[in-house]
């Protein structure tokens, strides 16, 4: 993990192997942004001009490297797009600097020590800045053979050390730009652990292995867990959760993970898609379809990763991640289309299709959450391509029983930086889902199918219980090129919002 270090503002220092400035694009061309004067200075002032020359413009994302002249205390200037220059007195977005961040951090690949340059208008810019540089600087190695020679051990390696500049105490002396920094590392540190987890391979990551490091991490932090087994999954009545788990040799978890402050006065439960490989089952899915299965856990990846974050930012809240977790194979014990599942809450599935699965899963988690009568229960999952067909690959859809909560769960993702749209949940779909032979079938009308599941997820909610669904199936796995500070692979898409839902029903801003 790259490691932060802050700095006053200032002519950059200490000894770096790099310094990295931002660029904005303006109508007379690229302009230098705050934060970079000193390096400004030491190019007589002409900077903007010899990034023009090298083709430089200042948009968004662009990294233009140049030789530094004497005076700095680093060999290379790092130049990065912060896209269209603000209006005046109007400082950068928040977004723009994450970005930017990243995208010089992935940049400086293999790098020992960067200074960072970048505008900084006050503690939020900053926390933008180092969530950018830790989320930008991620890489999944842990399968790679580790290279004899020096040099190709750093080659790919992310970068060891950011120094970032701007770190003045505010007007009582406390040290607000030091917390946002704090804040920046337990979030970025949980993010790249949930897209380490997604990363994982399906062999060495099934439910048991899961479950394993949610109780590892709730040792580390003290948090309450409580793993339910495949007997006590069995005894308690758990047929979403088995019925999904019963074709794998790897048996199923329901796992709740809780961090509860002294003075906490609000409860959110979070409850997360846990399935560790997606097959289908026995509707197995297509030729070209499997190879990412593995990312079908993201959603409890993104919720335990969310409780641990709550826990080291010590916020007044109380927060219960609950983690359903199975594998979706088939065999001889797999569900089959046609069979009916008597689910946790007592209501009876018809499954006809059996890679409609993670409404299973989540269903039981969904009626356990709501027996503990929390303020509000979110729920986190890769759930249907047709939610991918509706909003791309980058953003996640947000539907509700409530269109207050609904807004207010799409201003949290936003506000941080994930895009999300908010959906309906059309009455008329729920007619699809009548079944004749059970209380409901997995399945309705093929079109809006992303909206018909969340209408399914709705029936296992607690009666007056404010819920949110959250659809990542787009974002939660990126395979395509790396952008900003997104990587290829896991994103940890979520993670961020839910944080800041619990930020804010600890501050009493939560409705």
């Amino acid at each position: 993990m790259t490691a932060l270090t802050l700095k006053p503002a200032g002519a950059p220092g200490p000894r770096a192997d790099a310094i990295v400035i931002g660029v904005a694009k303006a109508g007379t061309g690229p302009v230098v942004a705050p934060g970079a004067e000193a390096v400004d200075q030491a190019y007589d002032g002409g900077l903007a001009g010899v990034l023009t020359t090298l083709g430089a413009s200042g948009a968004e994302g662009e990294l233009t490297k140049l030789p530094a002249p004497a005076g700095l205390d680093a060999p290379l200037v790092v130049a990065v797009g912060l896209g269209a220059e603000p209006e005046a007195d109007a400082g950068y977005d928040a977004e723009a600097l994450r970005r930017a961040a990243g995208v010089a951090a992935r940049g400086l690949s293999g790098t020992k020590k960067a200074t960072f340059a970048l505008p900084v208008d006050g503690p939020g810019a900053l926390a933008a800045i180092a969530e950018g540089v830790l989320l930008g600087a991620y890489a999944f190695d842990a399968y790679k053979e580790s290279p004899k020679d020096e040099k190709a051990k750093s080659d790919g390696a992310p970068l060891g050390e950011a120094v970032l500049l701007g770190g003045e105490a505010d007007e009582d002396g406390a040290g607000g730009y030091q917390a946002a920094v704090d804040r920046a590392v337990a979030v970025g540190e949980e993010l790249n652990r949930a897209r380490d987890l997604v990363n994982t391979p399906p062999n060495d990551l099934d439910p048991e292995a899961f479950a394993a490091i949610a109780q590892a991490a709730a040792d580390e932090h003290g948090l309450t867990i409580e793993v339910l087994d495949e007997q006590a999954l069995k005894d308690g009545g758990y047929g979403g959760i088995l019925g999904v788990g019963g074709g794998s040799a790897a048996t199923p978890r329901l796992v709740k993970l809780a961090y509860k402050h002294p003075e906490a006065e609000k409860h959110l439960a979070y409850v997360g898609k846990g399935i560790t490989y997606d097959s289908g089952g026995i509707s197995l899915k297509p030729a070209g379809h499997n190879e990412t299965m593995k990312c079908d856990m993201a959603g409890a990846a993104a919720v335990f990763a969310a409780v641990v974050a709550a826990a080291r930012l010590g916020l007044k809240v109380e927060v219960t991640g609950w983690l359903a977790l199975a594998e979706n194979m088939p065999s001889g014990s797999a569900t089959r289309p046609g069979d009916v599942l008597r689910m946790y809450s007592g209501k009876t599935v018809e499954v006809l299709n059996t890679d409609a699965e993670g409404r299973l899963v989540l269903a039981d988690a969904l009626w356990a959450a709501s027996a503990e009568e929390p303020d509000a229960i979110v729920d986190v999952a890769t759930l249907t391509g047709a939610m991918m067909l509706a909003l791309g690959s980058r953003t996640f859809g947000v539907m509700a029983n409530d269109d207050a909560f609904r807004t207010a769960v799409h201003e949290a993702a936003e506000e941080t930086g994930e895009p999300a749209w908010q959906m309906p949940l059309p009455a008329h779909l729920r007619k699809g889902m009548d079944s004749p032979v059970a209380d409901i079938a997995n399945m309705g009308e093929r079109m809006g199918g992303g909206l018909v599941a969340g209408l399914f997820l709705r029936e296992f909610v607690g009666e007056g219980i404010t819920w949110a669904h959250l659809d990542i199936a787009g974002p939660a796995f990126n395979d395509g090129g790396a952008f900003g500070y997104t990587p290829k692979g896991g994103t940890g898409t979520a993670v961020r919002t839910l944080v800041r839902l619990a930020e804010q029903a600890a501050d009493g801003d939560l409705g």
